[in-house]
């Protein structure tokens, strides 16, 4: 009946629109004439009717049943009830929250597509796209119901690893979770190709088709051993980059965020760690930037282990314009520094009451004031979190914080004066995770996706995706449908 009643509306409306235009152009209208009109529009609709197949069917594979999702006031009026995902954990401050979002009861493979590559980067949900990147240096646009591809965009030769002084990807294309900018209307990804060079591409969302392409090594950078790991973020019509090290630490590399106009014009402008080297900024969120312009990112270890600060190991606070405003460190950090315990393996997390919680590889967790970070041992509180690694990123519902710790995520809150409580702990969901309604979805290594209650982390379902996935793999949320990138392409879970 819902469906009836919609098409009728419609159709009414398109009559009602005809008349309208018609009147304009007539100034002398009878009221006759006006009867006949409606009389015909009215003939029009019963002989129209409507499809009362007003369900949305997500496909399956041939072992599961059918999963038919009907749309509910929780989700978008549009057909296919997709939610937009512009970046890593959905937009630029990386909280990876969807409020509006029924809770699961079930989990059903819905498909799978095999790419050219691996998929490292978080997928995105475009204007009904979903958006797919790979390590072969190819974009993908696929309909999020079924999976078939829709438009495929190559970019480059990908670097193959035996070229590679380390490194752990072979071969290294596109790492880093592209971002859409929804004023242009251009999907931002940063590509290694052969040579080799990172270069910047713009692509119609709609089309696929190269709009923007240009070089983001910026002088004194070596392009071999600097990896663009870290998502892409957009503010102020500016696309941010951020580099660290491949795998092993090879070569001379300093952590490094660029800047480039999204309209592809002007000079790069950038900020590069003032360490003798290393200090990557390559953790998967990269740079969180909050509504009043300011850009955080996390910072890795750096060569130095005595002397004075050198901005290692550390949360950075910078202007659009990449100039260093404020910093913290944690006492320790020349110790950090020579343990390879250090804050850039997660990416900072904006909170109410103006507060940044950050964690790393210490398993240690600091919540900061995002106004005034403290510097060395400024922190508002510290607080061991994960018996492990925290890696990735986290997501944000108030004041709770959902920890990606490599022996399982934790719940924690934070209070307004700072104080971290642990809430609970799920061991088997090990990468970062996101939220929806009332859910948190996440991964293991070995391909499981997992979702829990976020009150009290109690499981609701859980399903094997049958494969690995790649390093810090996290889901994206849209409609009633969860996408993985997985070890040779991307597969869809639905729920009901």
């Amino acid at each position: 009946m819902f469906w009836e009643i919609m098409c009728a509306c419609m159709l009414s409306a398109g009559c009602i629109l005809l008349y309208t235009g018609w009147r304009t152009s007539r100034s002398r209208f009878q009221s006759s004439q006006y009867w006949l009109l409606s009389l015909l529009c009215l003939f029009a609709l019963v002989l129209a009717g409507c499809d009362r197949g007003g369900e949305t069917t997500q496909a399956t594979s041939a072992s599961s049943p059918p999963l038919t999702t009907k749309t509910s006031d929780a989700l978008p009026s549009s057909s296919h009830a997709w939610d937009d995902w512009f970046t890593y954990h959905h937009d630029a401050t990386h909280a990876g929250y969807l409020p509006a979002t029924p809770d699961p009861q079930h989990l059903v493979r819905a498909w799978k597509t095999k790419l050219d590559g691996a998929v490292y980067a978080e997928p995105l949900v475009v204007k009904n796209h979903l958006i797919v990147a790979t390590e072969g240096d190819t974009l993908y646009s696929l309909d999020p119901q079924t999976g078939k591809v829709g438009w495929q965009t190559n970019v480059g030769t990908p670097v193959q690893r035996s070229t590679l002084p380390c490194g752990n990807i072979d071969p290294l294309g596109i790492t880093g979770t592209p971002v859409y900018d929804p004023d242009s209307g251009l999907i931002f990804a940063v590509a290694e190709i052969s040579g080799p060079q990172h270069i910047l591409v713009g692509i119609n969302a709609d089309s696929g088709k190269v709009q923007m392409r240009r070089v983001v090594d910026v002088g004194g950078m070596d392009p071999a051993v600097h990896q663009q790991r870290s998502a892409l973020v957009i503010s102020n019509g500016q696309v941010y980059i951020a580099y660290g090290g491949l795998a092993g630490d090879c070569g001379h590399y300093i952590g490094t965020v660029v800047a480039a106009r999204t309209n592809g014009q002007g000079g790069l402008i950038f900020y590069r760690v003032p360490t003798s080297r290393e200090g990557g900024i390559w953790t998967p969120p990269g740079p969180t930037i909050d509504r009043n312009g300011n850009v955080f990112v996390s910072v890795g270890n750096g060569e130095q282990t005595s002397g004075d600060w050198d901005h290692s190991d550390s949360v950075l606070r910078l202007s659009l314009q990449l100039k260093l405003v404020d910093a913290f460190a944690p006492q320790n950090w020349q110790k950090e520094n020579s343990s390879d315990t250090d804050l850039g393996s997660m990416g900072p997390l904006l909170l109410p009451n103006n507060q940044i919680f950050v964690a790393g590889k210490s398993g240690k967790g600091y919540a900061l004031h995002a106004n005034a970070l403290g510097g060395v041992g400024g922190q508002i509180s510290e607080t061991q979190i994960c018996n492990g690694l925290a890696m990735g990123g986290g997501s944000v519902v108030g004041s709770q914080i959902l920890v990606p710790c490599n022996d399982g995520v934790r719940r924690i809150t934070v209070s307004s004066d700072g104080h971290v409580s642990i809430d609970w702990h799920v061991a088997d969901m090990n990468l970062p995770p996101i939220v929806g309604g009332h859910t948190v979805y996440g991964l293991d290594t070995g391909g499981t996706l997992y979702a829990v209650d976020l009150a009290s982390g109690r499981l609701r379902a859980s399903i094997s995706l049958s494969e690995e996935v790649p390093h810090f793999s996290t889901p994206t949320l849209s409609g009633r449908s969860l996408f993985i990138g997985t070890n040779d392409g991307v597969a869809a879970v639905s729920f009901s």
